[in-house]
């Protein structure tokens, strides 16, 4: 598979897609690296009256490529009441809470647009999420999921911003992360949409896949802010081949002994990364070395160059 090997990106609201190596967005839904700064207190567009970054001064901020699950509530006691008046004005009979709650967002955007979206990662709560285009708070309200699975999972990409206030979400002071695209999936449907090699039995690629997109999101402190998180996370969504090639190699006996994500020599103007994997034959302890080169120069990484040998230098 070469970097322009894609496939069309899943439509808004269809939660249940997997992501895997879609077409980025168009160029006109890309922004810079630039957040208010948080000087005073504005307006947030998407949470009703609480504070947000204002349109003071800018500074740039990193980008963020973070695989985590979103998680609902509201910033305060009154919220949560107009919610209770809602769910209490329709017919919710038989519904669970979660379905309840995903039924009163969808009907009601005001709702909606006062919640709090949080991105949790590996438990814990690590982003406030803000659609830089208010038109995509669906797809903050589809992440919901009316039968959330803990098999689920959602990827952001954006802008990491300032510390939100203790007001905007119940006390919680995380980043605010305004982003431009949030794919919202579920493990299953990410392994079968990963193309298996012939020669390899079904059961067996779905375990490697499994194997695989676990080890990359359980790297210590993957957040995906910074170029090694947002690399890997990339490819995790986006290259079919490592999942291939890990396969190919426990066919041949080897063990995936690490993956390492280094600043690459050929980086100039432009902020490459070479990942590369590293294959320890089980039973002689031979290595064998393969690795991608990632451009994250910009807020979309892309591919460089295909998985091929490393030799160390």
């Amino acid at each position: 598979m070469d970097a322009n090997d894609s496939t069309e990106p899943p439509a808004a609201g269809q939660a249940s897609e997997a992501p895997a190596f879609v077409a980025e967005p168009p160029a006109s839904r890309r922004s810079p690296g630039i957040i208010p700064s948080q000087a005073t207190a504005g307006t947030c567009t998407t949470c009703g009256s609480q504070p947000a970054p204002s349109s003071g001064n800018s500074t740039t901020y990193p980008y963020v490529y973070a695989i985590g699950g979103v998680q609902h509530s509201f910033p305060s006691l009154g919220d949560e009441k107009e919610f209770a008046q809602v769910t209490g004005r329709s017919d919710t009979t038989g519904m669970t809470d979660q379905q309840a709650r995903y039924q009163a967002l969808s009907q009601h955007r005001y709702l909606a647009r006062r919640g709090c979206y949080v991105l949790t990662i590996g438990g814990m709560e690590t982003y406030i999420l803000q659609p830089r285009d208010p038109m995509d708070l669906d797809l903050l309200v589809e992440a919901v999921r009316p039968k959330p699975s803990p098999m689920d999972l959602d990827a952001i990409v954006g802008v990491r911003g300032p510390i939100a206030p203790p007001e905007m979400c119940n006390g919680l002071m995380v980043p605010i992360v305004m982003f431009d695209q949030l794919y919202s999936f579920d493990r299953a449907s990410l392994q079968k949409n990963i193309p298996r090699p012939k020669n390899i039995p079904q059961a067996q690629f779905l375990d490697t896949a499994e194997a695989l997109l676990d080890r990359i999101l359980q790297i210590a402190d993957n957040a995906g802010a910074t170029n090694e998180d947002r690399a890997l996370n990339y490819l995790a969504m986006r290259y079919e081949r490592i999942y291939s090639a890990t396969a190919e190699a426990y066919g041949r006996n080897a063990s995936l002994t690490s993956i390492d994500v280094r600043p690459s020599a050929l980086s100039g103007t432009r902020e490459l990364m070479d990942v590369i994997f590293s294959y320890t034959d089980r039973t002689i302890d031979v290595v064998d070395k393969l690795a991608v080169r990632v451009d994250v120069t910009e807020e979309f990484p892309f591919l460089v160059t295909k998985l091929s040998p490393y030799v160390d230098r």
